[in-house]
């Protein structure tokens, strides 16, 4: 089978072409003809860990140092990326009960990664399930990392109709999921984005969009119940005055000083913050599947690329001017 591999970590020039063996499933596995996979941020960091700082990365020193012993101090212990997919169940293990044969399955892979080839085989109890109905593979490849952070990070905030919910990021993975579940859960919504996906955030349903090269959102005088960072671009002292009595200033990547400060927070004052990781979950995954048969939340595709030009996919996904996920396409 045709898969991509590196084994330097560096710029997309790393990633290669090369044959694999095709695997086999053990007794508790599903094979996969994978469909499709996507360009993700987890992706990118993983293929050039060596140049990512305890500084750079988007967590404490703490998840730092496990993640660069785990991709590779010097060269890649993990040598094939792609932690989202789309495909369909080729063959099943004999203790295999929840798939069969021709079911085709969305899922994600974590930091085990290895999307990025023909085939795969992960464990039935791994975090996979049947893909939505009303959507394409490449669709659905875009979905699982970002949607099912957004899912149980929403949940988490328990928004109320009515409430006024800022989304900062709102044109990423995770933000324009959070942005369609905030509009779900009632909420008046505004994102905040670059100039050039001002239109995609507004199609996702904000009621609002601001241009961060244009407005600070923090010096405009409005108020919100929920400021949700994605990236945590913001501090809670340029977002305080901008949050209500009893308001939630939430992250989805933190330092040390933002878990310190929703320590402090639960402490003393009306404003708080809140630093939530996902714990990425089946049961999340196939919620998502219902929320998109329903037509409450979509994915939007900006190009796909064959597995031959996954260098150029991530080349592009790095550009800055993607409007919406880069996706990979595989057994066309």
């Amino acid at each position: 089978m045709k898969a991509i591999t590196y084994t330097e970590f560096g710029s997309p020039d790393v990633l290669e072409l090369a044959e694999a063996a095709k695997p086999a499933p053990k007794d508790n596995e599903i094979l996969i003809k994978i469909r499709a996979t996507s360009v993700n941020y987890g992706d990118l960091v993983a293929r050039d860990f060596k140049s990512i700082t305890p500084g750079k990365f988007n967590m404490p020193f703490l998840f730092w140092l496990p993640a660069r012993f785990y991709f590779g101090l010097t060269k890649p212990n993990v040598n094939r990326l792609g932690s989202e997919f789309a495909g369909e169940v080729e063959a099943i293990g004999k203790n295999v009960t929840r798939f069969k044969a021709g079911d085709q399955i969305f899922g994600y892979r974590g930091q085990s990664m290895g999307a990025y080839a023909e085939y795969l085989c992960m464990p039935e109890d791994g975090v996979v399930a049947l893909k939505p109905a009303n959507v394409t593979f490449e669709e659905a490849a875009a979905v699982p990392s970002g949607g099912m952070t957004a899912l149980y990070i929403m949940r988490a905030a328990n928004i109320q109709p009515g409430q006024k919910v800022l989304v900062v990021g709102a044109s990423g993975g995770i933000g324009s999921i959070a942005v369609q579940l905030a509009k779900n859960a009632g909420a008046e919504v505004t994102g905040v984005c670059g100039t050039a996906r001002v239109e995609l955030v507004k199609s996702l349903g904000a009621d609002k969009v601001i241009d961060y090269t244009k407005e600070d959102f923090t010096q405009n005088g409005e108020i919100y119940d929920l400021i949700f960072d994605v990236l945590g671009r913001s501090s809670f002292a340029r977002v305080k005055n901008s949050l209500a009595e009893n308001g939630r200033y939430l992250l989805a990547s933190f330092k040390m000083k933002q878990l310190l400060q929703m320590v402090w927070t639960k402490i003393a004052g009306s404003k708080k913050v809140m630093c939530v990781l996902s714990p990425q979950k089946t049961k999340d995954l196939i919620a998502l599947k219902e929320l998109i048969e329903a037509g409450k939340i979509k994915s939007v595709i900006d190009r796909a690329f064959p597995l031959e030009q996954t260098a150029e996919a991530h080349r592009y996904a790095e550009n800055g001017h993607r409007q919406g996920y880069v996706v990979i396409t595989v057994n066309q």
